[in-house]
């Protein structure tokens, strides 16, 4: 069986080595890039199935990437970056990324970190990846919703994995327990601050009244139940 690819994008060399070297000896694959432009030069060649983004790179806006990659790429995004600040760690999963572990690290919990991101087990999903429901459509081939006007709207695949999850347990209690579970992750206020930020945005494309919404609904001190039939293609 093939070994998970891990990109790693930072400008600097010795944090490439540092990382190479803690993912090879834990059996991943592994490939590193010193500048925006290289790396997406190397995703047109090989797709990874993690990549570490830090934010300061010298020649892109490493948040934009990370936004571009939620968008366009399957992969998991971890981003590692000095900012320590919440708003800059809030903002980072707003854009689509998976988790955000702030430097200095130790190289071991970046491994904790992709391996629990990886751990994904699952329920018993539908093989199909169009779910109709309210009205609307959500195209996992493709990360997009479909209202019934028509209109699209993309969605990453960090929500994406948030919403497949309701949609596949429609009218039922998920707690954040299982959200953890299914979707990997550390548990813990990262975790927990990544779903808030996820099921707000997802309200956001399904036109949820953030006061009152209809199809994901809060239910406090338990978590979470979408409100609606839900039928596969």
């Amino acid at each position: 069986m093939t070994q998970p690819l891990v990109a790693i994008l930072d400008d600097e060399a010795e944090i490439r080595r540092m990382l190479s070297d803690a993912l090879e000896e834990a059996g991943f694959r592994t490939t590193a890039y010193g500048r925006a432009t290289e790396f997406e030069a190397g995703l047109k060649r090989c797709q990874p199935d993690v990549c570490l983004v830090d934010l300061g790179l010298p020649d892109r806006d490493g948040l934009a990437l990370v936004h571009r990659l939620a968008l366009e790429s399957g992969a998991t995004i971890i981003i590692i970056s000095g900012r320590a600040q919440v708003q800059d760690r809030v903002t980072g999963l707003e854009l689509g990324a998976d988790d955000y572990i702030i430097k200095p690290f130790d190289p071991a919990e970046v491994v904790a970190r992709i391996r629990a991101r990886l751990r994904k087990p699952r329920t018993e999903a539908p093989a199909q990846n169009v779910a109709a429901f309210a009205g609307m459509r959500a195209q996992f081939d493709r990360y997009v919703l479909i209202d019934a006007a028509g209109r699209e709207t993309p969605f990453s695949h960090a929500e994406g994995e948030v919403l497949r999850l309701f949609l596949e347990s429609p009218n039922r209690l998920i707690s954040r327990a299982q959200m953890q579970q299914t979707l990997g992750g550390v548990a813990g206020e990262s975790f927990d601050r990544a779903m808030d930020v996820r099921i707000s945005r997802l309200r956001t494309k399904l036109g949820e009244d953030p006061k009152n919404p209809k199809l994901i609904k809060t239910i406090y001190g338990a978590g979470y139940i979408f409100l609606s039939d839900v039928s596969w293609s």
